[in-house]
């Protein structure tokens, strides 16, 4: 991984969790999505002319992908729903690395050195650590931590066909815009068959919010899309992953979490794998 890649998808993890920490600010979890919804087709709506259609050898990726994150959304705003930010968003990107970087080696041919997959495992153990800050989970959390599991089981599968697709779309920003403005379609149109034309009446007050967090996602994602075009799925997976860090931050300055000791050391963990992760790659 070069010194730009590495730029890139960390700058990537940062804006990932300023968006997720928009939504979150947005107690009305279903209104906060369908915000960042349509901010996602505004944004993709004035970039599609200039970005123009990816090749067409990339477009089954593309609808599946569309699909798997309109999943996505819909289990991530129940994990924020059911649980507190700091511990289902941690969860959420934290099973990812790891399922990429198998599921990379077994169906699409990637090969990664011994240091690189412990470095992948260090990424993950101080991801996941961050989780266990406040003390095991309680039986009442348990509904919150399946949901954000299966959340990071759908990013794992997005992110290898995205892998995959991006690769034969010619260009990762058309590849990126449609898959954003697609899957806003998709998540915004599902939140108007259930709230139906009181969605609008309820976006007064806070719109700017989702619709920041909406143009935010695209940046963010085009921004890892192309590294995964010069560098390997897994290491790219891993190294994103430190948006929870990010997160962490976030939550300690604006939504007063404490950080504590343990968040110190889990983080200093990413930071050690990272560190690993980039001299190897």
């Amino acid at each position: 991984m070069t010194g730009l890649v590495v730029v890139a998808v960390l700058a990537s993890a940062a804006i990932h969790a300023s968006w997720n920490a928009l939504l979150h600010a947005i107690t009305d979890r279903m209104l906060g999505f369908a915000l960042a919804s349509l901010g996602g087709i505004v944004a993709g709506g004035i970039l599609i002319p200039f970005v123009g259609l990816p090749h067409a050898d990339s477009l089954p990726y593309l609808i599946a992908s569309i699909v798997l994150h309109v999943g996505y959304m819909a289990f991530l705003m129940l994990s924020f729903r059911l649980g507190d930010f700091g511990q289902v968003y941690p969860i959420a990107r934290g099973v990812a690395p790891w399922a990429v970087a198998l599921a990379a080696a077994f169906f699409l041919g990637e090969t990664m050195g011994p240091l690189q997959l412990l470095a992948i495992g260090v990424v993950s153990v101080g991801l996941l650590s961050l989780t266990f800050a406040g003390g095991l989970p309680t039986k009442a959390q348990l509904p919150a931590i399946a949901a954000a599991l299966a959340t990071g089981l759908v990013i794992a599968t997005y992110t290898l066909v995205d892998g995959a697709g991006v690769r034969l779309a010619d260009g990762s920003m058309a590849y990126a815009t449609w898959l954003i403005f697609g899957h806003s379609v998709g998540f915004l149109g599902l939140a108007l068959l259930i709230r139906r034309r009181k969605l609008f009446r309820q976006m007064r007050g806070v719109w700017w919010k989702g619709m920041l967090a909406g143009a935010l996602s695209l940046v963010a994602y085009a921004l890892v899309l192309w590294a995964q075009t010069v560098s390997a799925l897994g290491a790219v997976a891993a190294l994103r992953e430190t948006s929870i860090i990010f997160g962490a931050l976030i939550g300690t300055l604006f939504f007063r979490e404490s950080f504590g000791r343990f968040r110190v050391v889990a983080a200093a963990t990413v930071t050690a794998g990272i560190i690993l992760l980039t001299v190897t790659g």
